[in-house]
């Protein structure tokens, strides 16, 4: 890939997503772009490029973000957070809520990939929630920038692997096993997908699209890719869409250290916005 190359998909990227590739990040973005320009009649990186510039770039720069940006991920990945919502977050707002009314429990995934970590959120609440506030409704919201993985989540069909570190009783209890040409694949149970609404965001850019706040917010492994400004303007945001009291949790290799923010710590990775003075 030419330095003029590279930087071309650099800002491209950047001013469709603001995530922001820095040099060393041009080895990945050749290995995953390459794959992607396979997928295409053009014979190399310089000639996609120059496809690119003299067109209209908005469609095919989803497909680059998403090469970039899609990573692998697997049911209760980062376990720490999903121990922390069921020991410590869910009891803590179980107890709140008839003080605070709040009608139902609210969660977002905001960048939710193909789906397993709102899943892993549902399991955990469909097995912890009904012994803290068995009529407590709950709902969970889950975006991402791709719509080729939103696709895969909202299919909820994973290979094997996929699934491994979910305990076998509650495999049992929220899969499918597959048969015939689904053999080694697991399908989420249709009554775990009615809990978890997927939908397309680009979390940095335009207006969200809420209008209740959320108790809790997993939007781990994504300020890896912004800059600065960008990192503060996201946990501005996702501040905003808390509810007092509410939970935010970031991938372990993410830190709001040196990042302006209102948030009080409470476990690594693990954020809580203060109530009211």
């Amino acid at each position: 890939m030419r330095d003029s190359d590279y930087e071309f998909i650099r800002t491209l990227v950047y001013q469709h997503s603001r995530i922001n590739l820095g040099p060393n990040k041009r080895e990945l973005v050749a290995a995953r772009l390459g794959k992607r320009i396979r997928s295409t009649a053009f014979p190399t990186v310089e000639a996609y490029c120059r496809s690119l510039r003299s067109g209209d770039p908005a469609d095919e720069v989803a497909n680059i973000v998403d090469a970039i940006s899609t990573n692998h991920t697997y049911f209760f990945r980062e376990g720490v957070h999903f121990d922390f919502l069921r020991t410590r977050a869910l009891p803590d707002l179980a107890a709140r809520r008839r003080v605070e009314r709040w009608p139902a429990l609210r969660l977002w995934s905001a960048a939710c990939s193909s789906g397993e970590e709102p899943y892993s959120m549902a399991i955990e609440l469909a097995e912890t929630l009904p012994a803290l506030a068995p009529e407590w409704p709950w709902r969970i919201d889950a975006t991402d920038i791709s719509n080729r993985v939103l696709d895969l989540a909202r299919a909820g069909i994973y290979p094997e692997e996929s699934v491994a570190k979910v305990p076998a009783a509650l495999a049992r209890k929220y899969f499918l096993q597959g048969f015939g040409p689904q053999a080694g694949r697991r399908r989420v149970r249709p009554a775990l997908q009615e809990q978890v609404a997927f939908a397309h965001l680009n979390l940095v850019d335009g207006d969200l699209p809420f209008t209740e706040r959320f108790h809790v917010i997993f939007c781990r492994n994504v300020m890896i890719y912004f800059d600065r400004p960008t990192q503060e303007r996201l946990v501005d945001r996702l501040t905003e869409q808390l509810h007092p009291g509410g939970y935010l949790m970031v991938g372990h290799s993410e830190s709001l250290t040196g990042i302006r923010h209102t948030l009080q710590p409470v476990i690594p990775a693990v954020y809580r916005r203060p109530d009211p003075a």
